[in-house]
Parts: structure tokens; sequence; C-alpha cells
């Protein structure tokens, strides 16, 4: 007799908490049961000698995106979520940008015109927000919360965006007051401004001078301030696409003095430096994003960050423009470094970076990657239990993963985006998820694309969980610390 639509089985299931033998039954898009020995589904798949883990939720990423400047994201709907599902994401939160003259409502009924006909896998929306006005703040923003987007992205730099420390407290007072999930991009615009503007009066304009511009010190002192202001308001937030060793540290204390503060980092700070920036002619262009890659000694910060709970959140921040006329290289190739288009593309690597330098290497724990990967961005959004683990009733999104298998990063053979390159080029990858269901549906199996443009849902998005732990107690107790609890 047949009970599920579809059983995975013989496979090593993974949590944020466990790791366990079990099959998986799938019915109606859901999981409807886990155990040993299910009964018979319409279709099964064999996942001996596989891990079976959710599908990753990749919080943080550009999709259709046009900057005011007219520079337009490489991926739209369709190839983006093509290449996160690729890659075992399952769930992408691209930003609805709100332009000039533009209420949030009509932002987000343009991005659902976007997404809907052509997103392959589930989506939510981000808003970002560049006028908190109190039109925005009073009643666009709370329709907004009402319609399942209870999260919100500001900036501290960039002309045209960037908030004065009056309106990012107005803003964190808001959120406070209707339980939104606050996102910073902490940098000091007037840092970056000066040292730019020294630096290009002395004739340095190659990409290489992006990475001095954005200092490290830049970094931080916005990292700090931000902090200050939210625990001024008493609002919990998250600092963005972490990438420094002093801005970590900020996000520590601040975590360990008991504030509700959130870290986010990405590939770029783990796996590039840089020296990238400093290749020949323009190649450098391709490895400019904000914050830049630092340097080895702050990779191995972002590691430590990774394994004692300051960052709670691992995404791409997938911001993918063409090497080219229509993204970095629009003003042409004289450009300075001033001008190019900031941002990487790592949608699809997000997941098999860290599964084989993070778990393959040792650095991460199974449990862990799974935490950093999927559940804890679908706690902080409002999306777990839905998504983000494996449990009865949560959406059957799952990847099944070779943890042996062994990939050499080819851009023309195996990445699924429109960028045309990518900043990992030749890298020696361990672990690769060979197929992936979202809500029961198979959308990859053997290297093919099984789903249609469309076929992706909206979510809403309950207001988020700031409930998540931050940072982690060491059972090894030190009494001389935190009360004989060391934390780590």
């Amino acid at each position: 007799m047949v009970n599920f639509d579809l059983v995975l089985r013989n496979g090593t299931c993974a949590t944020a908490s466990d790791t366990f033998q079990a099959d998986i039954g799938i019915q109606d898009g859901r999981i409807a049961a886990i155990g040993e020995s299910l009964s018979d589904g319409a279709r099964e798949i064999d996942a001996t000698g596989r891990l079976i883990l959710p599908g990753g939720v990749d919080s943080h990423c550009h999709l259709a995106q046009e900057t005011v400047d007219g520079v337009e994201c490489a991926d739209d709907f369709e190839s983006g979520t093509r290449s996160a599902a690729f890659g075992g994401t399952t769930t992408v939160m691209p930003f609805a940008m709100q332009q000039p003259g533009k209420t949030l409502g009509e932002t987000v009924a343009a991005y659902h015109a976007l997404a809907g006909p052509k997103a392959i896998i589930d989506y939510g929306f981000h808003l970002i927000l560049r006028d908190p006005n109190p039109q925005v703040l009073g009643q666009e923003l709370p329709a907004m919360i009402e319609q399942g987007i209870t999260s919100f992205k500001v900036y501290m730099t960039y002309d045209t965006f960037k908030l004065d420390d009056y309106e990012l407290l107005t803003v964190l007072s808001a959120a406070r007051t209707l339980g939104a999930m606050m996102m910073v991009h902490a940098e000091n615009d007037d840092i970056i401004r000066w040292l730019s503007e020294k630096l290009t009066t002395g004739g340095h304009r190659a990409p290489k001078y992006h990475a001095i511009a954005h200092a490290r010190i830049a970094e931080s002192e916005a990292t700090r301030r931000a902090i200050d202001l939210a625990s001024l308001t008493d609002t919990p937030m998250l600092i963005v696409h972490v990438s420094d060793e002093a801005a970590t540290s900020a996000i520590r204390s601040a975590q360990t003095a008991g504030l509700k503060i959130f870290g986010e980092t990405c590939p770029q700070y783990l796996f590039l430096t840089a020296a990238d920036l400093d290749r020949d002619g323009l190649e450098g262009a391709k490895y400019c994003c904000s914050p830049p890659p630092r340097d080895s000694a702050g990779q191995e910060a972002i590691w430590r960050g990774l394994k004692n709970g300051t960052f709670q959140v691992f995404s791409s921040d997938h911001a993918p423009y063409r090497f080219d006329q229509t993204g970095k290289l629009r003003y042409g190739m004289d450009a300075s470094f001033t001008q190019l288009a900031n941002g990487v593309p790592g949608l699809e690597l997000r997941l098999p970076l860290l599964f084989s330098e993070g778990v393959g290497k040792g650095r991460l724990s199974l449990n862990e990657f799974v935490a950093l990967t999927a559940t804890n961005a679908a706690k902080l959004y409002g999306l777990h239990p839905r998504k983000g683990t494996i449990a009865v009733g949560a959406d059957a999104d799952l990847a099944i993963w070779d943890p042996n298998k062994k990939v050499t990063v080819q851009y023309e053979t195996m990445i699924h985006d429109d960028v045309g390159f990518t900043p990992y080029e030749g890298r020696h990858l361990t672990g690769w998820p060979e197929t992936v269901l979202s809500r029961g549906r198979v959308v990859i199996e053997n290297a093919t694309l099984c789903a249609q443009p469309g076929s992706g849902k909206f979510l809403d998005c309950a207001k988020p969980d700031a409930a998540l732990p931050t940072g982690r107690l060491h059972p090894e107790a030190n009494p001389a610390e935190n009360g004989g609890a060391r934390l780590i």
C-alpha cells in the first residue's frame, strides 16, 4: 500500500541540533513521517551513504535589482533561483529596493511582478528603506508587515541610501514598536569618502584601492555606533556582511553584554582577500564588494565568529554584476575604483564552499553548518519551523548531499547564474548536493533542473524570532571568567 508521495530512505539526516539515520516520508509537499522502515511511497529515493540536510535559506541576496545609476543585476528571479537550487538552497530572500518617488506598496508590487512568473524555489522579501519619513514608518511599513514582509535593511553609507544617526534612531524605534528585524550595512561613509578623495586625487584609481578606501576602521566604527544606537532604543538588530576582526569583536562584546545583536557574514570573507583586488588590469574589479575582503588574519577571525556563535547567519550577499559595461565596467575600462559596481556572485556556491572548508576540514560540525545556512535564518526572519529544519509538518525542502564528491569550480561547466564568472574559479571542493527538493518536488536531479519557472511560492514571514541565542557557553568552566562558564 502506498502511503506517501515520496520516501527518502537510508540517509543520514542532520538538523541544527541532531544527526540521525531515518527514512523521510513526504506527502502533499510536507514531511509527513520520520522513522525507520516507513511504508511505501509512490516514488522512493535511496540515500544510502548520503546526507539529508534542510534546504538552504539564503537570506541576503540581490535579484532583478537596479542601482540608482542604472546598473542592473545579471540575475533575475529565474536565473537566480535556478542557481540557488543547484547549490542546495531552497529559499531565497532578496531585497525589494524602494526607488525614489515610490511607496513601499508600489515597490513590493513591482517585485511580486518580477518574481511570481519566474521563481523556481520559494522566496520572501526584505525591504530596503531609503526615506524613513513619517508616512513610511507610520503607515507604509506597518502595512508591509501585515503582508508578511517583516524585515528591512538600512545603510550607513552610499550617498543615495545612507541614514544619519537621528534617522537610524527613528527607524530603530519603529522596528522595536512593530516587531520587525532591522538589518544594517555598517560602514562609516565619511571615512570612505575622505579616503577615496585622497586616493583618487593622488592618481590611485585601480581596483585594489577600493579595499584601502573601505578601511577596517570604517566598518568597525560604524558597527560600534550602530550597536550603541540599538542599545539606546533596546532594539534587536542584525549587522550584515561582516568582514572585519574588530567589527566581529564589537558584535561579540554586545552579545556578551546581553544585547540582541546578531551577526551575518558571507563566503567572500572566508575565501577571498584584498590581494584578489590587485589582479592584472581590471580583473580585480571582479572581487570588489563592500565591505571588501580583508586578509588571512581577518579570515581566521570570521571562522572563529562562525564557530563561537558571534555569527548566526551565513548568507551569499549575491550581487550579480557582469564583467562588462552592463555591470562592473559601466564607466569603461579606465574607470576609477569609485565607479565600479560593488558586489560578487555566490548564490550557488555558498553551501558547497562552507561545507567543504568548514565541515570537511573540521572547522564546523554538520549541525553548526545546518544552523548557519538554514535554521537560524529561518528563525530570524519568521519562517521557522516551516523552513530550515527536518521535522514532521515542515515543508519538504531537502538536499541530498554526497559528502565525498570532489568538484573543481568551473563557471562554464557548473555554475547556473547569468553573471558570466565566479570569483571562486578553480577552487577544489569536497561535498556537493546531488538531489534537491522544494516542497516535496524534485527540482534538481542528475545535474538537471526538473522544475519550471513560476513554480516557487512567495512566503509570508511571521515577526522574527529575537529569542535566537547569540554566542554559546563552553562546557569547560573557567572560574575566572563569566561566573565559571567560558564564552566561546
